[in-house]
């Protein structure tokens, strides 16, 4: 883990994906949830972003450590 960036995405993405599961687990959500059928948008996209700064921190340390 020589690069920080690849650390911070993967932090990053963490946070982002734990607050996205806080968002649809909130009022707000389940609101829209039965009227919708979905959750919320801002939900949906902190999970969705949370895991590609995941995979991109991954990929960092996988490509650096060749």
């Amino acid at each position: 883990m020589k690069n920080p960036v690849s650390l911070f995405l993967i932090v990053g993405g963490v946070v982002l994906m734990v607050f996205g599961i806080h968002a649809m687990n909130s009022f707000n959500s389940d609101v829209s949830r039965f009227f919708t059928g979905s959750p919320t948008d801002k939900a949906v996209w902190m999970l969705i972003g949370g895991v590609v700064a995941v995979m991109a921190g991954f990929s960092f340390v996988w490509r650096g450590s060749k």
